[in-house]
């Protein structure tokens, strides 16, 4: 892949007035906008990862309202964490968090404030390091989301459809290039917010976009993303969600959550989640269940020996 240049000072400047001036007047008033708490905006950016805004606002308020800091969260029954994800989907997000707050919990309970302290953090990824050194303690530093990847790619580098033609460690140095020193905080909100409302994958609003005469994508976006939509249809139809294992998975996790009296039996946990489940589903089932035990979300067990000890002990399934 060819370098990326790094971008002309005077794009850079220009792009940076141009975007802080349509966050000035297109800000959303977010929750975890008005506060500095890193175990908040930890909570917030985990949750918002794959997750639409609108639905993880009401999540967000219950989960700070059951486990207000680091404290509540790593100290909580991993089962109820589990229970409360209910509905927010990729739910080892929810391990991964309580992993994270026991991590902080661990070395006192201050947050660490360097992206490099951060990432060492069990669940933390480089987007969220660098999210929560930037929202939290207001540090100039470069990260990217899917927003922001797409924004940057776009205005400095040209069309990201139906392929990037730059590789995320170069799109991360354009965005270390376009930091306004001494107002990260607010850059990279507006990154993330004009990614999600303006600059979109598949329906940018170029026409109305403050950023038309810098970015290098408009003159072929909207063709190449047509074309692209175009060989998708072309390709045929995906299997439907409700046959994949993701979906199962889920299936597995809404039916332990609603248990009170501790763990169930395969066999019983296979007529619950698949309405045709039979024998033959046993090796698929049983891969399912330990597959969400690697990832922290089920706990395996088998029955207690009988007078044959030889013969074959059904496993039960719990939230852990």
């Amino acid at each position: 892949m060819p370098e990326t240049p790094h971008p002309p000072a005077d794009l850079v400047a220009s792009f940076q007035h141009a975007l802080l001036h349509w966050w000035a007047g297109n800000a959303r008033d977010l929750p975890w906008r008005r506060t500095r708490d890193p175990y908040r905006i930890l909570v917030a950016e985990v949750m918002l990862q794959q997750t639409q805004v609108d639905r993880v606002i009401p999540y967000y308020q219950r989960w700070l309202e059951a486990f207000p800091d680091v404290h509540a969260l790593a100290e909580a029954p991993t089962a109820d964490v589990i229970r409360l994800w209910k509905g927010l989907g990729y739910n080892r997000r929810a391990v991964n968090l309580q992993r994270s707050a026991a991590a902080v919990v661990e070395r006192g309970g201050a947050f660490p404030e360097t992206v490099d302290e951060l990432i060492a953090l069990p669940g933390i990824g480089p987007y969220t390091a660098g999210a929560i050194a930037c929202f939290a303690f207001e540090q100039d530093v470069p990260f990217i989301d899917t927003n922001m990847r797409r924004v940057l790619h776009r205005v400095f580098v040209g069309s990201d459809v139906p392929e990037r033609q730059a590789s995320d460690r170069q799109v991360l140095e354009v965005a270390e290039a376009a930091i306004p020193p001494g107002d990260g905080w607010r850059w990279n909100q507006a990154l993330i917010e004009f990614g999600a409302l303006q600059c979109t994958a598949r329906t940018p609003a170029c026409v109305i976009c403050p950023a038309q005469e810098q970015c290098r994508a408009r003159p072929t976006i909207h063709s190449d993303i047509l074309a692209a939509s175009t060989a998708r249809r072309g390709k045929g139809k995906a299997l439907p969600f409700e046959q994949t294992n993701r979906y199962f998975r889920g299936r597995i996790l809404d039916v332990l959550r609603e248990r009170e009296d501790g763990a169930i039996a395969i066999h019983d946990l296979g007529a619950l989640v698949k309405p045709d489940y039979s024998a033959d589903d046993l090796p698929w089932l049983t891969e399912l269940v330990v597959a969400l035990e690697r990832d922290g979300l089920t706990a395996i067990a088998e029955d207690e020996p009988g007078y044959d000890g030889d013969a074959p002990r059904p496993l039960r399934v719990r939230l852990p």
